[in-house]
Order: C-alpha cells, then structure tokens, then sequence
C-alpha cells in the first residue's frame, strides 16, 4: 500500500520537517584504520544475523578468521582510488580532498545506489558493510543510504596507533615504513572522526571486544535498533564466541620499539588519547572535538612543510623516473609494419625526407 503524499506546508508553517527513513532499513559502516578489530566486528554482526554482502574477500594468513569485507564493495573502491590517485592507507591531508570529489559523480553515485539497493531487496533489510578503503568515500555511502531510505550507523574500531603500525609492519610488505604508517593513521584516524561528527556513531575498543565482546556489541544493538543484535538467539552468541580469539592479537608495543620522529609521535599519541576517549560514557564531546580539530591542522602543518622540505627530492626522483622512460616512438613507427608497406618506395621517401630522415 501506498502512503498518500503529505500536504505541502504553508508558506506561514516554516521549514518542513526533514523526514526520517522508514524503521526497517538499517545500514552500518565499520570503519577505523586497517589491523584495528574492524573485521572482529564485521564478523560478530555477521554471526549475530547481520548480513555482508557476498561473495566475501577470502581469508588469507594476514587475517585467518577472515575479513568480512564484500568482494563488490573493495573492487568498487579500489576502482575509485585509482581514478583519484589516492592509496588505502595515504598519509597526504589533500587526499581527502582527491577523494572526496568522486562524490559529485552522478554516474558513481547511481552505481552504488543500484547495488545497495538490489543487496536491501535481496538480502534484507539490516546491512553491515566493512572495507579499510570505505573512510574515503563516506559522503558517497550517505547518498546511496539516503537514496535507499537506510538508517545509517558508524562504528569505528579503536587500538593504540603502535599495536596498528606494529601489526602492520608484520603481516604486510615493507615498501610502507614504520613513519609512513604512523602518519597514515593519523590521517585516516582524525579525518575519519570529523567525517562522522554529528551523525549517529559509536566508538569501539578492540581490546574491549577481545576481552567481552558482548558488552560493545550489544550495545550498538541498543545503540542503532539493530533487530538482528537485539533479539540473536544463544546459537548465534556462540558462533561470535566460537569466531572471536584474543590469541590473535599477536602485537603488543610501545613507543620505544618503533623509530618515529618525536613531532609526529607526540601527535600521534595525543590523537590517540582523545579518540580513545571517545569510546567512555559520554565522552564524544565539543571539547574533545576541538582537541581532534586541533590535532587535525597541526598534523597538515607538518605534512605540508615536511612536503616543501623535501621538494628537491621529490624533483629528483621525477627527474630519475623521466630518464628511465623508452624514448617515445616517432608517429612513423607507430604505423604497423604491414600498412607501412602498402605505401609506395617514392612517396616513402618523399615522407622521409620532408621529416628530415634519411631511412
């Protein structure tokens, strides 16, 4: 049945009233820097009858319980960062920015609406959505819930800025250094709080799920009226004891064990003090906004004078990569060798000589 339309309100009655999505549609973002609890949260959502789209990523030695994150929604991001030249842990404040434009794209935006929706229609009306690209396109995500009429909820996973670096240093590929994590976190960490300011939002102790997982996981059932967390059966409470195992935070370590430049690691820890306060009784406060905000415009000071530092370097690696280059191939050769010779020996060489070439 069809709701007949609301009566236009008078120009005497003010504002409308911005209209709320129906209750049955519910849609949650597990977000936070990579290594940080995000895929035990998908996962304990998951158990507790919360779908992830499929297929999902496959798990792999990084990660043996596995990711809960959908192949679709990685490949879709990782489309997306190539068309802006942004990577999955970027360390650069102008990346948000580089990003951040794909959300004015019409074609992408409709792209994602079709498939939420079609994942909404056929899966369900309670969606959990995970992928460490996801922070970077979150303005996109809200168009697409909005266009769905979902109700939105972000949790982002919290664990000490060295537990991260250190984790990754470990199960990753050492191209990243223990620096460049530490300033990618930071990034991603404080942009990522300032995305989801003001909207509905729960923070998450990954320590606090490994140590009892029932108390922050129910809670975002309360917190968010998520039908699937508030009334999960004891068999699905035990698959989420069955899929959570605390042996697997495999790194424990402090400052002392990670060489970072004193600016940076005092911005780090600094940063990390206050996000980890947003996960007590009331602490997501203005006060606590101003410090992150604060913290933000400190950390792109840095990066932008560290980026006017070492300019010079910067030009010489371009001008390395200029040298490396094949020398570009003249029109001529581009032709193939078989159209080349359809064209007469006289005219051939009358081509040749107007180019100023001997052969």
């Amino acid at each position: 049945m069809v709701d007949a339309p609301s009566p236009a309100p008078s120009p005497a009655a003010g504002p409308p009233e911005i209209l709320q999505p129906p209750a049955g549609r519910r849609l949650v973002f597990v977000v936070g820097s990579g290594r940080s609890g995000t895929s035990t949260m998908a996962g304990s959502l998951q158990a507790l009858g919360m779908h992830v789209p499929q297929p999902e990523v496959d798990a792999d030695e990084s990660n043996p319980k596995g990711f809960g994150e959908p192949q679709w929604v990685v490949d879709f991001h990782d489309d997306l960062l190539r068309r802006c030249n942004v990577a999955v842990s970027d360390a650069r404040p102008q990346a948000w920015f580089e990003s951040g434009k794909l959300t004015n794209h019409e074609r992408v935006r409709r792209r994602l609406h079709e498939w939420l929706e079609a994942e909404f229609t056929e899966h369900g009306p309670e969606l959990v959505i995970k992928d460490p690209r996801l922070a970077w396109f979150l303005g996109l995500w809200r168009s697409a819930a909005t266009r769905c009429d979902a109700r939105v909820g972000y949790v982002t996973m919290l664990r000490p800025v060295t537990e991260v670096v250190g984790s990754k240093q470990r199960v990753y590929d050492a191209r990243s250094t223990e620096v460049g994590r530490t300033a990618a976190w930071i990034n991603m960490m404080l942009h990522t709080e300032r995305a989801t300011r003001g909207h509905e939002r729960a923070f998450v102790r990954y320590h606090d799920m490994l140590d009892d997982w029932t108390v922050p996981t129910f809670g975002l059932g309360q917190r968010f009226d998520l039908d699937a967390v508030k009334s999960a059966a004891a068999n699905d409470i035990r698959k989420v004891h069955a899929f959570i195992d605390p042996s697997l935070r495999r790194v424990d370590i402090g400052w002392d064990e990670l060489e970072i430049p004193a600016p940076l690691r005092e911005i780090a820890q600094e940063a990390w003090t206050h996000l980890d306060g947003l996960a007590d009784d009331d602490g997501d406060t203005p006060a606590v906004h101003d410090a992150l905000d604060e913290l933000r415009a400190a950390y792109t000071a840095m990066y932008e004078g560290a980026e006017a530092l070492t300019q010079s370097t910067a030009a010489a690696r371009f001008r390395a990569g200029l040298n490396q280059q094949p020398p570009a191939k003249r029109m001529s050769d581009r032709v193939p060798h078989g159209v080349r010779a359809m064209v007469p020996t006289g005219v051939r060489q009358g081509l040749r000589k107007a180019a100023g070439r001997e052969r």
